[in-house]
């Protein structure tokens, strides 16, 4: 009968004991599950959120018998991004993948490119403590295209391929991030930036930067141009969203950056603004444009009629965009 009592008594104990851990936990970590099937893999999707899109435009114009005459045509363009992001305590670590190519078909006339793009970014930052909205902050980005670019209506030379060019840009810093107004704002002033042109025809003429191959007075290559252009500069990137009208989302990505070595003060710049209006949870519509300033991006033209491709100056780059399609998120 003793042994019973003692034995209940140290139940008793025990469960109160369990009890005052259990409690500590959850004051402590608002996080922690208790279970006994938890799992290291359980507990890391808390800190994991991510975001898939798919989406496609079409445009479609077809005429019978019009007076104002016109061509046939039909336009595509497919899409796709990725977001994986982590955040846990004072760390912070985001990922994302885009990609979008489109075409265009008219009649009478050859399929032609439209979108060609694939971007990949990561970056990882720290804060000090919890309330601070500035982080220190390491960054990578990588952009490319995926299939050979013309001067149209000329096909037969291509002005661009897969990793000609090729940009990566890996840099430290710091990054203000204010999640209630959707801003962030990146400074790097320790940012390298490589230039790829791997397709050596391109290489040899210099296009994109990269030193071009030396030549004889014959014209007879002596050495082939370089594959890989490396810049040390300072870069500047920031991101803005805001709802402004119910359903109408405005999106603005800029990017600036010059190098230290050669030519500071001479600024590349990337600048997308996009204002998206959503229809419903499957079709929105989108108005945008693109600028592009790269003075190592040298363009070609024929500039004397003779049928060839002349190497000119670099110039300023500029794409509008409208598009209405169909969009999964998930």
């Amino acid at each position: 009968m003793k042994f019973r009592i003692l034995l209940f008594l140290f139940c008793i104990t025990s469960l109160k004991s369990l009890a005052s851990e259990f409690k500590h936990v959850v004051e402590n970590d608002t996080t922690a599950v208790v279970s006994k099937d938890t799992t290291v893999s359980d507990t890391m999707l808390v800190y994991w959120t991510e975001k898939n899109t798919f989406g496609v435009n079409l445009n479609e114009v077809a005429f019978v018998n019009w007076n104002s005459g016109g061509n046939n045509s039909v336009s595509a363009l497919l899409y796709a991004s990725f977001q994986r992001d982590f955040e846990k305590d004072l760390t912070i670590w985001k990922n994302s993948a885009s990609m979008r190519y489109g075409l265009n078909a008219q009649e009478g006339r050859e399929m032609r490119k439209t979108e060609d793009e694939l971007r990949l970014s990561s970056s990882f930052g720290f804060r000090t403590d919890s309330i601070s909205n500035w982080y220190y902050s390491g960054k990578f980005s990588f952009n490319t295209q995926f299939s050979n670019g013309y001067k149209y209506p000329d096909t037969e030379v291509p002005i661009s391929k897969f990793m000609a060019p090729g940009y990566t840009f890996l840099g430290v810093g710091t990054e203000f991030s204010h999640p209630e107004e959707d801003l962030t704002v990146y400074l790097s002033p320790l940012t390298f930036k490589s230039t790829f042109v791997l397709d050596q025809k391109l290489a040899n003429e210099g296009m994109f930067g990269v030193e071009p191959a030396v030549t004889d007075q014959l014209g007879n290559i002596i050495k082939e141009g370089e594959n890989l252009r490396t810049e040390f500069g300072f870069l500047v990137t920031s991101d803005f969203s805001k709802e402004v009208f119910d359903n109408i989302n405005l999106n603005n990505q800029l990017s600036l950056y010059s190098d230290y070595l050669n030519k500071f003060g001479n600024i590349d710049v990337d600048w997308q603004l996009n204002v998206n209006m959503k229809v419903n949870d499957f079709v929105k519509a989108n108005v945008g444009s693109h600028i592009r300033y790269d003075d190592d991006v040298k363009f070609k033209e024929d500039t004397n009629g003779d049928g060839k491709l002349e190497t000119s100056g670099p110039r300023i780059q500029l794409k509008q965009m409208l598009g209405v399609g169909v969009v999964y998120e998930f």
